[in-house]
C-alpha cells in the first residue's frame, strides 16, 4: 500500500497508525490464530483476565477465579461490564462461547485451547454445533463454574487470552460469517471500520469498564512490504512500525534515537516440513532428513547477517523470554550447524529411500521473509547438495489456508507469539496430536504423555522439568525447524510513545501522540 493519508490529530483522542496485515478470515475469537486478525482481536474482547506489558495475568471482566487443585474453578463476573451493543456480559456469553468453540461441527482453529474441560473430547466428535461441555455450569447471571478432565497448571494463567473471552447474544443469533465481519466485543476498543486488504479502525471503547486507552482509536494499515510501511513511519505517515524491514536493522537506532524501541520478546520464527509430504513422513527417512536439513543451517550467520544480530539462535521450541527456557537440552545438537552430520543423516535417508524433487519454503513477500528464506535454502543447498529455494506467495494468508487444507507441497514458513506466558503455550497448540496449529500434522504419543503429566502436576518447577523432557523428543523428531527467538525491534513517529509487551505486540491501549 501506498503512503497512508496522514491524519494529525494528536493529545487523547488521536487516532494512531500502525502497520498490520490481511487477517485470514472474519474476527472471530475461537477461530483466529494468526497475527493479523489476533492483534485486533486483543483489542476487541476481554476475558476474565488481561495481561500487562510484562506478562503478568490481572483481572479483567472477572471478580474472582477460585481454584484450591487447579481442577476445579469458580469464577464471579463484574456486573457492570457490557458489550459495545449495550447488552451485559453474563456467565451464558462465556459458557455459550467455549462450547461453541469446542464443537467439532463449528470446524474452529482454535478448539484445542478448550481440550482441558472435562467433557471436551466428546463435544469435539459430534455433529451438533450447540454442544455442551459438562465441565461447564451457569450457577447465576454472574457466576459460572469449570471443572477440567484432570488437574492443569496452566489452565488459569490462559484464561486472559482471547479465545476464553465472552461472546454476545447477537453471534449466536446472526452467525459466525455475518459476525465475524462486524464483530461486537467488549474490550478497550469496538470496530469503527474494516476495507479488506486496505486498513481497519477501532475506535476507543466510551463505555469499556477496564483502564482506558490514552488515545482515540488504531488504525492497521495493511501493507505488501515492510519496507513500505518504513517509508512512511520515515515520512510522518505511519505512528508505529512493530516489524522493520531487513535493510533498516543496521541504521534504525541511527535514524530514530530515542524513538527505536528493543525487547527481547516470546516470538519464535521456524519452518515447518509438513509430515503430509513425500520423503518427509513420520518415519525414519523423514526424520533423518529433517536433521539434515535443520544441521545444514549456520543459524548465527544468518543472523549477524540479515538481522544484525537482533536475534537469539533457536536451541530450543519455545523463547528465551518465556520463563524455564534453556540453553542445554539434550539432544539440540540437531539445531547446530554441523554440515558434515547433515550429509551423513541425509545419506542415511537415502539409503532407505533415494531423494527426488527439490525443497523448497513458502513465504509471505508482505512479511519481509525473503533474504532469511533465501539464505537459509542456499545453505541447505551448498551443504545437502540438492535444489533449494523460497517459495514466495503475496499474503500469510495464503500460505496458512494451505496449512490448514493440508494442500501445501513444501514446507512452510511459521512462528509463534505467545499466548500467556509459558513454556506450555508454546508446545501444546503446536506439537500435541490434534494440536489446533500442529501444522505439520505432528504425533508422538509419548511427548503427548510427558505434556499431560507437565500439565497435570502441581509443582511449578516439576511442569517446568516434564516440558524440557518432552522438547528432547521434539528435537530428535523436529516436528518444525526452529531458526530463532527475537530481539524485537519497532519504531514510533515523532511525537508518538509506546512500547512493546512481553510478546512482541505493540501496548496499543497506551500509545499516545503529542
Amino acid at each position: 500500500m501506498e503512503g497512508a493519508k496522514a491524519q494529525n490529530t494528536v493529545g487523547p483522542d488521536a487516532v494512531v497508525r500502525v502497520n498490520s496485515t490481511e487477517p485470514q478470515s472474519g474476527l472471530v475469537t475461537t477461530d483466529t490464530n494468526e497475527k493479523g486478525g489476533g492483534q485486533v482481536l486483543e483489542m476487541l474482547f476481554d476475558g476474565l483476565y488481561e495481561y500487562t506489558a510484562d506478562g503478568k495475568p490481572e483481572p479483567a471482566n472477572a471478580e474472582s477465579v477460585e481454584t484450591t487443585d487447579n481442577q476445579n474453578f469458580l469464577v464471579k463476573l463484574k456486573k457492570d461490564w457490557k458489550f459495545t451493543d449495550g447488552t451485559p456480559v453474563k456467565a451464558s456469553n462465556y459458557v455459550r462461547a467455549w462450547n461453541f468453540g469446542a464443537a467439532g461441527k463449528n470446524l474452529q482453529k482454535q478448539q484445542d485451547f478448550f481440550a482441558a474441560i472435562d467433557g471436551f473430547d466428546e463435544v469435539k466428535s459430534t455433529d451438533s454445533p450447540v454442544s455442551e461441555m459438562r465441565g461447564l455450569k451457569v450457577i447465576d447471571d454472574y457466576t459460572f463454574s469449570i471443572r477440567l478432565s484432570a488437574p492443569n497448571i496452566d489452565f488459569k494463567l490462559g484464561l486472559g487470552y482471547m479465545v476464553f473471552s465472552p461472546l454476545p447474544d447477537v453471534f449466536f443469533t446472526e452467525g459466525k460469517e455475518k459476525f465475524g465481519q462486524n464483530p461486537v466485543g467488549n474490550g478497550p476498543y469496538k470496530l469503527k471500520q474494516w476495507r479488506h486488504n486496505v486498513q481497519l479502525d477501532v475506535v476507543r471503547n466510551e463505555d469499556y469498564k477496564g483502564p482506558k486507552p490514552k488515545n482515540g482509536g488504531i488504525t492497521f494499515i495493511m501493507y505488501e512490504t515492510y519496507d513500505a510501511a518504513y517509508t512512511d513511519v520515515l515520512s510522518g505517515n505511519l505512528d508505529l512500525q512493530d516489524e522493520l524491514p531487513d535493510s533498516a536493522l543496521r541504521s534504525f537506532r541511527k535514524v530514530f534515537g530515542d524513538r527505536a524501541i528493543i525487547r527481547p520478546t516470546a516470538q519464535t520464527q521456524s519452518f515447518v516440513i509438513p509430515q503430509f509430504l513425500d520423503h518427509f513422513g513420520p518415519d525414519e527417512e523423514g526424520r533423518l532428513r529433517r536433521q539434515a536439513i535443520s544441521m545444514s543451517i549456520d543459524r548465527p550467520q544468518i543472523i549477524e547477517k540479515v538481522f544484525q544480530g537482533m536475534r537469539n539462535a533457536s536451541v530450543d521450541f519455545t523463547a528465551k523470554a518465556v520463563p524455564g527456557w534453556r540453553d542445554d537440552i539434550p539432544g539440540n545438537e540437531t539445531l547446530k550447524y554441523n554440515p558434515d552430520k547433515a550429509r551423513e543423516r541425509w545419506a542415511q535417508a537415502n539409503a532407505i529411500r533415494p531423494w527426488s524433487g527439490a525443497f523448497t519454503i513458502a513465504y509471505n513477500s508482505d512479511g519481509g521473509h525473503k533474504t532469511w528464506i533465501d539464505a537459509t535454502t542456499n545453505q541447505v543447498k551448498n551443504t545437502l547438495g540438492i535444489e533449494a529455494a523460497g517459495k514466495p506467495y503475496a499474503t500469510f494468508k495464503q500460505i496458512r489456508d494451505e496449512l490448514t487444507k493440508k494442500t501445501l507441497t513444501s514446507a512452510g514458513r511459521n512462528g509463534w507469539q505467545g499466548d500467556y506466558p509459558t513454556q506450555l503455550n508454546f508446545l501444546v497448540p503446536n506439537y500435541v496430536t490434534g494440536g489446533g496449529s500442529n501444522d505439520g500434522d505432528y504425533t508422538n504419543p509419548q511427548f503427548d504423555a510427558l505434556i499431560e503429566e507437565a500439565e497435570r502436576t502441581l509443582d511449578p518447577a516439576r511442569s517446568t522439568d516434564l516440558v524440557n523432557k518432552s522438547q528432547e523428543i521434539l528435537l530428535r523428531d523436529l516436528p518444525i525447524v526452529p531458526m530463532w527467538d527475537y530481539l524485537q525491534a519497532a519504531v514510533v513517529g515523532e511525537g508518538v510513545t509506546g512500547q512493546l509487551t512481553w510478546n512482541g505486540r505493540p501496548d496499543y491501549p497506551n500509545i499516545t501522540k503529542e
